[in-house]
């Protein structure tokens, strides 16, 4: 992939307001509204702005919905794993979270997204049979693409040990843990695992987990959607660690 197209006004102003370079931006001329804020974001950050008929614009963005904006950015680049930890402040108690195989691009912008709000320090992916930092990743993402950190790693496990070297604890999401509500303390620096569509938690990567947590269910429906998994147990972490310090 050569770059990424970013569809949406909200989008697009996520991506400037985050610092990140962009090559163009074209806006259709039949858009209303207050575009300020957006060309004169642009223009700090040398980037051209075109305004374009709206059907050259839908002719560009082909199936990227883009609300009358579409912008052009460089490759994504990842992190490495070193560069996390580098820039993140153990004592702070860090959130990570670690994705075993989530292969829907939606799946996975829809985990960026909540994990912005969550303020997670970074995400982390491996290399292979795992979603990608593409263009549906990116607009489902809504902006938590741009503003948390993706790391790709080719080993989960050793990338698991690494991080328990470094002070952090892991807990997985694993249908044979305790409840996420009851048992765990969560003032520390922790490594939110979470398996795939259908998946679960690698085995392997599973044992390496200091912990295991579930979110209990009471209708007949047995699990949750990976995103709305990950958010429920994100959010919960968050609320004990808000009490626990009142």
């Amino acid at each position: 992939m050569e770059g990424l197209m970013i569809g949406g006004r909200n989008n697009v102003m996520a991506a400037l307001e985050s610092g990140r370079s962009l090559n163009k931006i074209l806006v259709g001329d039949y858009v209303r509204g207050n575009l300020e804020q957006l060309i004169s974001l642009a223009r700090s950050h040398n980037c051209p702005v075109q305004f374009v008929p709206r059907q050259r614009l839908d002719q560009v963005a082909g199936e990227v919905k883009h609300q009358g904006v579409v912008a052009f950015a460089p490759p994504v680049r990842y992190w490495d794993i070193d560069e996390v930890l580098a820039s993140t402040d153990i004592s702070a108690n860090p959130i990570l979270l670690m994705l075993a195989g989530v292969e829907d691009p939606h799946n996975l912008g829809s985990l960026l997204r909540t994990s912005a709000c969550a303020g997670v320090s970074a995400v982390i992916i491996p290399s292979r049979r795992s979603a990608q930092l593409t263009d549906a990743a990116v607009r489902v993402s809504m902006g938590g693409s741009e503003e948390v950190p993706v790391c790709r790693v080719t080993n989960l496990v050793n990338t698991i040990e690494k991080l328990q070297q470094a002070g952090f604890w892991a807990a997985a999401a694993d249908p044979k843990g305790k409840e996420v509500y009851d048992g765990v303390h969560w003032n520390f620096p922790l490594v939110m695992v979470l398996g795939g569509e259908g998946q679960g938690v690698p085995r392997l990567l599973l044992e390496k987990c200091d912990y295991r947590v579930i979110i209990p269910i009471q209708g007949r429906v047995s699990s949750l959607n990976v995103s709305v998994a990950g958010a429920v147990l994100l959010f919960e972490v968050l609320r004990q660690r808000r009490n626990n310090s009142d």
